[in-house]
């Protein structure tokens, strides 16, 4: 393979509200927990065992301005985006890292009041409902299922 892969795709909940920062520019992020969690049986002991990783979230600009309207803490999301680790300094001059997801794309999974899901990069859900009901799908007979090209 002659490339390089760096992805990421979470399903979780956020643990807090999305805390924005903002730049000269008009530029800004967003930043928040996401607890993703793992449940199993331990064979030895047949007793179930569960795990939670967090993960920090950063979001940008427009996305992030929807984030903060829109996510509150616990609600189930959708991310989509890249590992990316930064090197600081503490106060004391150790260098310490954090570990981050770049988020790329998202969608909300948490119903909102009979709103529609937000989503970046997926156009088809964030589309405003009709105000007319959807048409039921029309039933399929033996002889159309028998016309089929393949």
């Amino acid at each position: 393979m002659a490339g390089t892969l760096n992805k990421v795709m979470l399903i979780g909940h956020t643990g807090d509200e999305v805390k924005m920062h903002y730049f000269e520019g008009g530029n800004c992020i967003g930043r928040f927990p996401l607890a993703t969690n793992e449940e199993y049986i331990n064979k030895s002991t047949n007793e179930k065992v569960s795990n939670t990783e967090w993960h920090n979230i950063v979001v940008r600009n427009k996305a992030a301005e929807i984030c903060e309207k829109y996510l509150k803490k616990g609600d189930k999301v959708y991310i989509e985006g890249r590992i990316k680790t930064r090197k600081w300094q503490d106060d004391k001059g150790m260098d310490r890292y954090s570990t981050e997801i770049q988020c790329l794309e998202f969608t909300f999974l948490t119903p909102k009041d009979g709103a529609n899901s937000e989503s970046m990069g997926n156009p088809q859900a964030s589309q405003p409902k009709s105000d007319s009901k959807p048409s039921p799908a029309p039933q399929a007979t033996e002889e159309e299922e028998d016309d089929l090209p393949f």
